[in-house]
């Protein structure tokens, strides 16, 4: 099992960049390229943003507060007569 000075060294070795590193990015940004110009684009044009949905935060606000005020609030007190009617169903019509 490694301790974690010997961790540590590892993940440094593998954050450094080598030379074999920096071929393999250079080939695959060379074939990237190709195949841009290839397609008839341009090499480096920029991707337009895409619009975002803005409504789905308010619906999931919205839920949460619904949920919020349906759940947390305070159960109805029984009437008087429904413990009435328990009892005498429980123990008879004259108790």
């Amino acid at each position: 099992m490694m301790d974690d000075l010997e961790l540590d060294t590892l993940l440094a070795r593998a954050r450094e960049e080598t030379p074999a590193d920096a071929g393999a990015a250079e080939r695959f940004l060379a074939g990237h390229r190709a195949e841009r110009a290839a397609e008839g684009g341009a090499a480096l044009t920029p991707v337009p943003a895409r619009s975002r949905a803005v409504w789905w935060p308010a619906l999931f606000a919205g839920a949460a507060v619904l949920t919020g005020a349906l759940l947390l609030r305070p159960p109805d007190a029984l009437p008087a007569s429904a413990a009435y009617d328990a009892y005498q169903g429980a123990l008879g019509e004259g108790w």
